[in-house]
């Protein structure tokens, strides 16, 4: 199976309603690996919160997949996706799979079992890559990871609730609250998850699944630098390799409409897999209305106040280097209080408006 081409991408984009969701994780999970474990998979949680993205408008959701998990419980894994997908299928939402990630906030390499309890006070503190940078860079590995990549494709090749399949969050991504502790092989550990996504690519077209494949280009730079964005090799890589084009972006609107400006010429669906990010200005209120207007899907970070504490904001140099402010009362991302109740009211409104679930409750009698 080829690459699609610029046509089959349109048409497939042509048959889907626009694109508006989230990245999901249940809030009684403080990582992915907390999310899946067969001792912690929480469905109870998970059918009451997508009823209510599904009530707000929602109409997608993204979610990673733990390597570990695979390897050590291949056939509960498999079960509790299964599960997810038709929990959210029942509420009108697609899924987006991704099945590896190096965007490790903790530092912390993944271990297969219980996890800790967040950190007080920190941003996504007990968040891990997968399989984990340690496995990215053990070529050993690499026959298993691309097995990973194989057997969960293939299972779900044909099946209508997977949205498009995401092979791999931010490769070569080092972020962690130790700015210095993987400095020394950024370039090696780039290397190597630029070969894992290429490889990716490859397993994932000889299954052929219905469904398109992409990786997001992600590495934007300041506002202050010459640089042009997307120009790392991986990011190249990604845009080439993939079926529809995926982008984060978590700037102000004038920024994104730019990288948006940017990627349309490529002639394909485009789509933001991550946004959504209220001290640096990266705010449904006013960008949510610029994807709906462009046609750009769209998958915010989060949606309820949870274990990975996303409402709090990322480390300060972070959020003044995107221009924000450094302001603890306001929440950086989620959108619902643990009870369902909205951050701001003003969100839900403009999602549903958007989204057509304000008149479609019309239609009904409902509002």
């Amino acid at each position: 199976m080829d690459r699609w081409t610029e046509n089959e991408a349109k048409d497939w984009w042509q048959s889907k309603s626009w694109v508006c969701g989230f990245n999901y994780l249940p809030s009684s999970a403080v990582n992915f690996i907390e999310m899946w474990h067969g001792q912690t998979f929480d469905m109870p949680t998970i059918e009451r919160e997508l009823r209510w993205a599904s009530d707000i408008g929602f109409n997608a959701i993204r979610v990673n997949l733990p390597f570990l998990g695979w390897q050590h419980d291949r056939d509960g894994l498999l079960d509790r996706f299964d599960r997810l997908m038709g929990a959210a299928s029942r509420h009108g939402i697609s899924t987006v799979p991704c099945l590896f990630d190096d965007c490790g906030f903790s530092g912390e390499e993944p271990v297969w079992g219980p996890q800790p309890d967040p950190l007080p006070g920190i941003h996504n503190s007990r968040a891990v890559a997968s399989p984990g940078r340690s496995a990215v860079l053990d070529k050993d590995l690499r026959p298993s990871l691309e097995a990973y990549v194989h057997d969960i494709i293939a299972a779900f090749r044909a099946d209508p609730r997977v949205l498009f399949w995401d092979l791999y969050n931010e490769p070569g991504n080092r972020m962690d609250f130790d700015k210095t502790e993987y400095s020394q092989f950024n370039a090696e550990l780039a290397h190597h998850a630029l070969a894992l996504m290429q490889a990716s690519f490859a397993v994932a077209r000889e299954i052929g699944p219905d469904a398109p494949l992409t990786v997001a280009a992600w590495t934007t730079p300041l506002p202050d630098s010459d640089a042009h964005p997307y120009q790392t090799e991986i990011d190249r890589s990604a845009l080439l390799h993939s079926d529809i084009i995926t982008f984060h972006a978590y700037w102000n609107r004038k920024r994104v409409a730019q990288f948006v400006d940017y990627l349309e010429v490529l002639d394909r669906p485009v789509i933001c897999t991550e946004w959504m990010a209220r001290q640096i200005d990266s705010r449904i209120s006013d960008q949510l209305a610029l994807f709906h207007e462009r046609n750009v899907g769209c998958f915010q970070w989060g949606l309820v106040k949870g274990r990975t504490q996303t409402w709090l904001p990322w480390p300060d140099d972070l959020v003044l280097a995107h221009g924000g402010q450094i302001d603890r009362s306001i929440w950086f991302h989620d959108l619902l209080k643990e009870d369902g109740r909205p951050y701001d009211p003003k969100e839900i409104q403009m999602i549903r408006s958007l989204t057509g679930t304000a008149q479609q409750d019309r239609s009904r009698g409902l509002g």
